[in-house]
Parts: structure tokens; sequence; C-alpha cells
């Protein structure tokens, strides 16, 4: 599933190819055909992204949400004279003169109120990657973790404790940090929690600038090959970077979780 710093990708090119400009919306697929109909012919605002959701404003106070899930991926093309026909499963597609922006399976693609947007984003947490100018994301953050009995490693893939976070950033932020998965919230310091914030920040903006997940991004250049762009992440087996314990792995609420028994002991 992608994580927050590809949904804000998205969010940047969707703003470059098409804000302030007068579209087609179309469903090929025709499984978002009302959706489409509402919004066709009308101008893009600005998309943001909070986490992993996406939420773009047309004119007329209507909200497009993307959630990507599992299986969502975008398209972006150029063209000149006429659109490239669709491939595959096209569930939205929009249109300028010069660009066309193809969406395939996603899990929540829906037309919202503003009202309705608000709703969502009060229950989600805070993004790392949203700006934090007086710090109160990074409080809000640390609040929630630090009043919750829940093992720490299940904190972070909770969308409503930090939005945005998903099995990677969650193993290599905990590993980073040198903190064990299976602490509960509220035993974990504040200075850990203040430590795993600024990381994930960092992290996720140059997820942003790259367009890759890289964590090991002080001992690496350009983009390295996927096996070396992580300290414990589907490294189960193989010697910790750091201190040559073998790298374990187990579930965590149906998701694998993977980290150094030495090092976040």
């Amino acid at each position: 599933m992608p994580e927050g710093h590809s949904v804000h990708r998205h969010a940047k090119k969707l703003n470059e190819l098409f804000a302030d400009k007068q579209l087609k919306i179309s469903s090929p697929q025709g499984r978002f055909a009302g959706g489409a109909e509402v919004l066709n012919e009308r101008k893009l605002i600005k998309a943001k992204a909070h986490g992993k959701q996406l939420f773009a404003e047309f004119e007329g106070k209507s909200f497009l949400r993307i959630h990507l899930g599992i299986y969502g991926k975008w398209g972006f093309r150029n063209y000149s004279g006429d659109p490239p026909e669709p491939v595959g499963q096209v569930r939205l597609r929009i249109t300028s003169e010069t660009d066309v922006a193809d969406l395939r399976g996603p899990t929540a693609c829906e037309v919202l109120t503003s009202s309705e947007v608000r709703k969502i984003t009060a229950r989600l947490g805070p993004d790392p990657l949203q700006p934090d100018p007086k710090r109160q994301k990074k409080k809000d953050f640390i609040h929630r973790v630090s009043k919750s009995q829940v093992s720490v490693g299940q904190l972070l893939m909770n969308q409503e404790i930090i939005a945005g976070i998903g099995n990677v950033y969650r193993a290599e932020l905990l590993f980073r940090a040198g903190q064990s998965p299976f602490t509960p919230g509220k035993e974990v310091s504040e200075e850990v929690l203040e430590t795993i914030w600024t990381d994930a920040q960092r992290l996720m903006k140059i997820g942003v600038k790259k367009g890759i997940m890289l964590t090991r991004e002080d001992k690496l250049r350009g983009r390295p090959k996927v096996a070396d762009r992580y300290y414990v992440y589907k490294r189960q087996g193989l010697k910790c970077r750091e201190c040559s314990t073998m790298v374990s792995i187990t579930l965590m609420q149906a998701r694998k979780l993977y980290w150094c028994p030495a090092c976040q002991a």
C-alpha cells in the first residue's frame, strides 16, 4: 500500500498539471460515473494530501476523495491531438488540453462536501508532511501515543495516531530510534517519540523528493537498489547492519513486523 509520501507526490502532480484549469472528468470503467458527472467541466482549485488520503477541491466546494488502498494507482500522460485511449479498468480520468491522469483500482473514489471532508480529517492523526510551524502536530502525536496502552508498533500503523505511516516507515522509524515495537505507547519516553516524529518528517520528505522510500539516506547516494535502502524492512534472517544480530519478523495485527532484537531491546 502506498505510504503518505506517495500521496503527497500525487497531490503535487495533480496541482502542477491541472490546477486552475477547466477539466474533463470521466469514468471509462463506469463505476464513478455519477461522481464524474458532478465534477465534469469544473476547475480544480487545489489537491491536498492528509496521510494516505487525497482530497481535491473543485469549483462549487465539491471535493474528490481518493484512497488508493493496496491496488490503487495513478498514471499520468502528456499528449497532443486527441487524448490517448484508456488502458485497463480506469475508474477516474482527468483530462486537460495537454495531459491526462488515469486512476485504477482505488479503495475509495467519491465526491464529498466540505463538511464531510472535515469529518474524515478530524478522525485522522497529524501528518508529518504537513506544515507544523508551532509544533502542535508533533505535540498531538506525542499526546496520542503517550495515553495508550497499545504497543508503539501498532500505534504507528494507526492512521488516527499518525497519518501516512505504513509498514516500511513503521519498521525503519522504530529501528532508527532504537525502540522496541512491543513497548506500550505510554511507556515510550517523550524524547523517543519526539525523535520518531522528527525522523518521520525527514525521511518522508526524502520520499517526496526522490519518489522512493530511503531510510539509509546518510549512507547511500542517488537511487540505490531496493535491497540497500532499509535497515530492517524485509531483511528477516539477515544480519543487522549495525550489530550483526539476525533481523526478526513476526505478525503484529496481521501485518509483518521487522526489527532487530538487540538494537531494539
